[in-house]
């Protein structure tokens, strides 16, 4: 059974979905750009048989709040502070992550600042080294990101359409109906809402603060070989297939899967990445 609560953390009301047994062993499911914990709607059931799942929306996401950027500096360092607030509330002192997107530089701020805390890592698509990051999407987001002009922030904002999220959703997938079109939909009204474009951009410009953070995660995985999965859809173009291969260099024994799929893996082989979790959990954490 999945529960749907709310915490104040620093102020901040977030949302997150919770299921499995308390005294389980945890999995905490960090999404990406641009949605919200609703990309585990599937993922989260399959899991709590067995573990402890908690599965949060990032501030500005989904049904967390989303004070807008006048009131609220929007950095990858603040959503990773809310992060670990949440989970100190929720007495959660030992975890695994599910990274995706977005929610990968909010893990690894999380592993790098707490590494004890951290029992294995399962990265969706969710890169931490220059390898990976596909030129023919990132070229906007660079842009935008070493001068904000009205030329290179109308290109950024091509990334709210709800064309460009339908591309996320449907690139590299084998079959496009297997992706329920309430994905991008749902994801298009949310980040529609008055203001959010503005937590958006403030959000692609901090994205330049997390490669220079790449070299204390490589440091991290090397000295504490945390077990890895990285579970891909070698379709994506956002984050390419290297971006998965590149973790065993650090951790030479990280299992890496590149399946038929995309950006949003979840939603064409989800059932295939919660048996690969499951195995992988059941002889490392369980």
């Amino acid at each position: 059974m999945v529960h749907y609560r709310y915490a104040t953390v620093r102020g901040q009301r977030l949302f997150y979905r919770e299921a499995g047994p308390a005294g389980a062993a945890t999995i905490v499911l960090l999404h990406g750009f641009p949605t919200s914990s609703f990309m585990f709607r599937d993922l989260i059931p399959a899991l709590a048989d067995r573990y402890h799942v908690i599965a949060p929306d990032h501030l500005g996401f989904g049904l967390s709040d989303a004070p807008p950027v006048d009131e609220f500096a929007y950095t990858f360092d603040a959503l990773a502070a809310l992060t670990a607030g949440l989970l100190d509330q929720l007495g959660v002192s030992r975890y695994a992550i599910y990274v995706q997107d977005y929610g990968a530089p909010i893990g690894w701020r999380l592993a790098v600042a707490n590494p004890d805390a951290i029992t294995a890592i399962v990265t969706q698509n969710g890169n931490g080294y220059d390898a990976g990051f596909i030129d023919g999407f990132w070229k906007t987001v660079w842009d935008y990101q070493r001068a904000q002009t009205p030329e290179t922030e109308a290109g950024i904002r091509t990334a709210l359409t709800i064309d460009a999220i339908k591309w996320q959703y449907l690139t590299g997938v084998p079959d496009d109906s297997l992706v329920s079109p309430d994905t991008w939909e749902h994801d298009f009204a949310l980040v529609s809402r008055p203001g959010n474009d503005e937590i958006q951009l403030a959000l692609f410009r901090d994205y330049a603060t997390n490669p220079p953070l790449y070299p204390a995660l490589h440091e991290y995985l090397r000295r504490h070989q945390p077990p890895v999965l990285a579970v891909w859809g070698r379709g994506d173009e956002i984050f390419g297939p290297d971006g998965a291969r590149a973790f065993a260099g650090d951790v030479p024994d990280a299992e890496i899967h590149l399946l038929d799929g995309g950006h949003f893996l979840l939603e064409s082989a989800g059932d295939e990445v919660a048996a690969l979790i499951r195995e992988f959990l059941g002889r490392k954490i369980a």
